[in-house]
């Protein structure tokens, strides 16, 4: 089991930026696919991007493409996601998942039944 710990989260304003980080706890990261996903009080929880082991491929959430940014840092056990442009209704848990994992993604890994790998989530708060 690979422990994930979020870090990042916070209040912000309309408009403005947040990087969220995801510090793994494994030798062998460089194997794992790795997702973030979100979850609005009272709603399900959903799926916001994925990428990569070698981070050569991502997939984004259709409605997010263009605000946010996924990467990861091999060397450094991490997985980032950046957010531009927020609004109120990004407002949320944000959860980093991952999988072991050494081909692309796909559309596919938008589903959280294919992570076997969770945080225990950070938060973030867009106020308007």
């Amino acid at each position: 089991q690979v422990q994930l710990v979020e870090s990042g989260g916070g209040l912000v304003q309309a408009g403005g930026s947040l990087r969220l980080s995801c510090a793994a706890s494994t030798r062998t990261f460089s194997n794992y696919a790795m997702g973030w996903f979100r979850q609005a009080p009272g709603k399900e929880r959903e799926f916001v991007a994925v990428i990569s082991w070698s981070g050569g491929s991502t997939y984004y959430a259709d409605s997010l493409k263009g605000r946010f940014a996924i990467s990861r840092d091999n060397a450094e056990n991490t997985v980032s996601l950046q957010m531009n442009s927020l609004k109120p209704e990004d407002t949320a848990v944000y959860y980093c998942a991952g999988r072991a994992w050494r081909e692309r993604v796909s559309r596919a890994w938008g589903s959280d039944s294919l992570y076997d790998n969770w945080g225990q989530g950070t938060q973030v708060t867009v106020s308007s």
